[in-house]
């Protein structure tokens, strides 16, 4: 079963494992007080056997976890949980998905046992006004959270809640989204976007899977190009995607990968800090480019 399909079929079933708004609410208070504005990431996350070896990306990501105080709570958009609508995930303790095949079993065998946030998939569900927000208790943490939040907090110890990608809507649609959660980045949660600016599955070298710095000069061109909108503050590029040429489309044949980089942006305020990291490509057709707003 496809997992859009899956997903269809759990938003009609009955949300009986998720905590009640009132009982949220009343932990919201202590638990989402105002703090410090939070940074916001974008990650690339790339290869799930990231999660398990210790590689340039990895030490990219330990080293940007030590630059901020540990979060009250993480919010993660990831390019692997496609839905009709948008979804939160409210459950108390989130299952590790392991959605992927042909791995070593050391892969399988990883858990990531960190809370879920009920309150903080309330407090999401109130803040964001441009879509109705359902609460999930089905979903769990797929790849593109477990794997790479391990490494910011390998204890496990930071409540955790993941936000759905609408695959009907357009990315315009999703930066508006984005913009709604900033207040949250001045309440302790730390919001991650997981996806790959560069992701071409169908044109992956995979002769070239050890040579680092490899890529094709469409991906070369088009993550150039995408670094110097980011870099400029031109959003609207951005959003516009589809309008940025050849190797852009070769880069983004289907956005799921790239939006997230579209809500981490969508969170940047006039004149704040910007750092880009991890800017690196792996077999041709993928960039593990990441940044760091604020």
């Amino acid at each position: 079963m496809r997992r859009k399909d899956f997903i269809k079929i759990m938003a009609t079933l009955p949300l009986s494992g998720i905590a009640s708004p009132a009982s949220s609410l009343r932990k919201l208070s202590t638990e989402l007080t105002a703090t410090d504005k939070f940074p916001a990431l974008f990650l690339g996350h790339g290869s799930p056997i990231n999660a398990i070896e210790d590689n340039e990306f990895v030490q990219g990501f330990r080293k940007i976890g030590q630059t901020f105080e540990k979060p009250k709570a993480i919010l993660v958009i990831s390019a692997h949980w496609e839905t009709r609508g948008t979804f939160v995930t409210a459950m108390e303790h989130p299952a590790t998905i392991h959605d992927f095949g042909g791995f070593p079993q050391a892969l399988f065998d990883v858990q990531y046992p960190a809370p879920g946030s009920p309150s903080l998939a309330h407090e999401t569900q109130r803040i964001v006004t441009k879509t109705e927000v359902h609460l999930d208790d089905k979903w769990g943490l797929d790849h593109g959270s477990w794997s790479v939040v391990k490494h910011l907090y390998p204890n496990a110890d930071v409540p955790i809640i993941q936000m759905s990608i609408d695959y009907t809507q357009p990315a315009s649609y999703h930066y508006e989204i984005a913009q709604q959660l900033a207040e949250l980045r001045k309440k302790g949660v730390l919001i991650i976007g997981s996806g790959n600016m560069v992701h071409n599955l169908r044109m992956v070298a995979w002769d070239k899977l050890n040579t680092s710095g490899y890529a094709y000069e469409w991906a070369t061109i088009a993550n150039d190009k995408m670094k110097k909108f980011i870099q400029e503050g031109n959003h609207q590029a951005l959003i516009d995607f589809r309008q940025q040429g050849k190797e852009f489309n070769l880069a983004i044949p289907t956005p799921e990968h790239y939006l997230p980089l579209i809500y981490t942006l969508a969170l940047q305020e006039k004149n704040e800090d910007l750092f880009l990291f991890n800017d690196n490509s792996v077999a041709g057709s993928l960039t593990m480019t990441s940044l760091k707003i604020g």
